[in-house]
C-alpha cells in the first residue's frame, strides 16, 4: 500500500544555529548562518574556546551578535553544564541533546571540528530534539537528593564492611539479628568495642524481640574479637553516625527546597460537598481523590505522592527532583515512561516485531521506583498483587519494571491534577474484573491437555 505525503526539504529549518562539541578544558563552536540575502548559501564559522567562564561569556556575546536562534550541545559527562548555564543565563535558546541520537555516520573521520559541524547541520535541519533540563530551583533540589542518595549508599557499604569485620573476628551477629545496627545490635557492638568480651553479658543487652534469642546470641559472640577489631569497628560506627547526621541535615534542606518548588495551596475544581473528581479506568483510577477539599488543601505534592504505597516521603521528593512539577514537558504518561526508560523500544523489521528492551533512562528515578516496588512486593495492595501476578509469568526483573511504570503513570496523573489524591484500588481489584467464564474455559483447556474429559455443572444457588 502506497503512502503519499508531502515534505518540505528545501532550506534549513533553523536559519541561525550554533553547535558545541564540549570537552573538559575546551570546546569547539560551529556557527551556521545565511551567507547573504537571496544567495541561498550558508556561512560556516568554527572557533575554539576554553570552558572558563570569561570565555563562555565571550562566546555568548558573539552568538547574540550573530542573531543565533538555537544553540545545541551534546550531553558530555557533566562538562556540558558550564556552557549550558552561561548561555541560558544570556537569554539564548539552548538544547541539550542525547549523544546517541546525533551520532555521526560510521566510517567517517572523527575530530572535534567534524563533530561540531555535523551536530550543527543536524540541528539546522530539525533532526534532533532537546533533552529535559530542569530549571534552576529544580536543579538545586536534584543536587540535594542525589547527594543524599550517594550518602545512603555509602552508609550501606560501610555497614557491609562492618559485617565483614565481624566475620573476620568470628562474631556471627548477622546470623541472629536481621539488622546488626538496630537498638539491640548497636548496644552490643558498643559494649564489645568498649572491651566487654563475655558472650553472656553481651547477650543480656538484647531488647524487645531479641530477648528470646539470648541463647543464640551467646554462641554468636563466641569468637576472637581483639583490640584491632575494636579500633576498626569504632571507626566504622563513627563514619556511619556521621553519614546519618549528614543525611538528616540534607532531609531538612530537601524539605525546604520542595516547599519552595511546590508551596501547595487551596485546590481548585474540587466539589466542596463530596471532594471527588472523576477518574479513568485501570492505572488512572488509582489517582482518584478520596478526601474533602479542606483535606486536599493541607497536602502538597510531596505528601500526595507519598500516599502511593511503598513510595514514602523521601522517595516522593526524589520523584519531584527528577521529574519536576510541570507535566507540559511530558504530554502523556507514555511520554514520561519512555523518558524514564520504563517503556520497551520498538524493534520491527520485515513486518515482524522483535523482542525489545527498555532504553536507558534516569537511574535515580528508576532506583527510587524500584525500591518502592520491592517495599510493597508482599503487601496486600493493588501494586503488590500486580507485582506478584507479573512476576509469576515474566520473572522478577520484568515485574519490577512493569510496576515501576504503573507507579509512574499514577505520579503523572497526580502531577497533572493538583487536586487529585491517591486512592487504593485494593488487592481484589483484578479478581473483581476477571471474567468467570473465561477463567473456567482456561482451566478446562488445561485439564483436557492432561487427558481428562471435563463437564462443568453450575452450582445451585441457595434459596434466599
Amino acid at each position: 500500500m502506497a503512502v503519499n505525503e508531502e515534505t518540505e526539504e528545501a532550506g534549513p529549518f533553523v536559519e541561525r544555529v550554533a553547535a558545541l562539541d564540549i570537552g573538559k578544558a575546551g570546546l569547539v563552536a560551529c556557527l551556521r548562518v545565511p551567507s547573504g540575502i537571496g544567495s541561498g548559501r550558508r556561512r560556516q564559522e568554527v572557533t575554539e574556546y576554553t570552558t572558563m567562564t570569561d570565555d563562555l561569556v565571550a562566546l555568548a556575546d558573539h552568538l547574540i551578535c550573530q542573531g543565533v536562534e538555537l544553540v545545541v550541545m551534546e550531553a558530555t559527562s557533566s562538562y556540558w553544564k558550564p556552557p549550558f548555564y552561561v548561555l541560558e543565563a544570556a537569554g539564548l535558546k539552548v538544547w541539550l541533546v542525547n549523544a546517541r541520537h546525533v551520532k555521526n555516520l560510521p566510517g567517517r573521520p572523527k575530530t572535534d571540528k567534524i563533530d561540531a559541524v555535523w551536530l550543527c547541520k543536524v540541528a539546522e535541519r530539525g533532526m534532533c530534539s532537546p533533552s529535559f533540563v530542569p530549571d534552576k530551583p529544580l536543579r538545586r533540589l536534584r543536587n540535594l537528593t542525589r547527594y543524599r542518595s550517594a550518602l545512603v549508599h555509602e552508609a550501606t557499604r560501610e555497614k557491609q564492611r562492618l559485617e565483614k569485620l565481624l566475620e573476620d573476628a568470628q562474631v556471627k551477629l548477622s546470623v541472629v539479628a536481621s539488622d546488626i545496627l538496630g537498638v539491640s545490635g548497636r548496644a552490643m557492638l558498643d559494649a564489645l568495642i568498649a572491651g566487654h568480651r563475655d558472650p553472656g553479658a553481651l547477650a543480656e543487652l538484647a531488647r524487645g524481640r531479641m530477648r528470646p534469642k539470648r541463647g543464640e546470641l551467646r554462641r554468636a559472640f563466641t569468637g576472637e574479637f581483639d583490640d584491632h577489631h575494636a579500633m576498626l569497628a569504632r571507626m566504622m560506627l563513627e563514619h556511619i553516625d556521621q553519614l546519618a547526621a549528614r543525611v538528616a541535615a540534607l532531609d531538612t534542606e530537601i524539605a525546604a527546597a520542595v516547599a519552595e518548588i511546590d508551596p501547595g495551596g487551596p485546590p481548585a475544581g474540587v466539589d466542596p460537598a463530596t471532594g471527588e473528581i472523576p477518574a479513568d479506568a485501570d492505572e488512572a483510577e488509582a489517582t482518584a481523590p478520596g478526601a474533602t477539599a479542606a483535606e486536599a488543601a493541607r497536602l502538597g505534592l510531596a505528601e500526595r505522592l507519598a500516599e502511593i504505597p511503598g513510595l514514602g516521603p523521601a522517595a516522593a521528593r526524589v520523584v519531584i527532583a527528577e521529574v519536576g512539577t510541570d507535566t507540559s514537558r511530558f504530554p502523556t504518561p507514555d511520554h514520561l515512561a519512555s523518558w524514564a526508560g520504563l517503556a520497551p523500544q520498538a524493534r520491527e523489521s520485515a513486518g515482524k516485531a522483535k523482542p525489545a528492551k527498555t532504553g536507558k533512562g534516569n537511574r535515580y528515578l528508576a532506583g527510587a521506583l524500584g525500591q518502592a516496588v520491592l517495599a510493597l512486593a508482599r503487601t496486600q495492595t493493588f501494586y503488590g498483587v500486580r507485582y506478584r501476578r507479573i512476576r509469576a509469568r515474566r520473572g522478577r526483573q520484568k515485574a519490577v519494571v512493569a510496576v515501576s511504570r504503573s507507579i509512574l503513570v499514577t505520579v503523572w496523573h497526580l502531577l497533572d491534577d493538583p487536586d487529585a489524591r491517591y486512592r487504593e484500588l485494593g488487592a481484589d481489584y483484578f479478581d473483581k474484573r476477571a471474567d468467570p467464564a473465561r477463567q473456567a474455559a482456561g482451566h478446562v483447556r488445561q485439564l483436557e491437555r492432561l487427558g481428562f474429559q471435563v463437564a462443568l455443572t453450575p452450582r445451585e444457588q441457595p434459596a434466599a
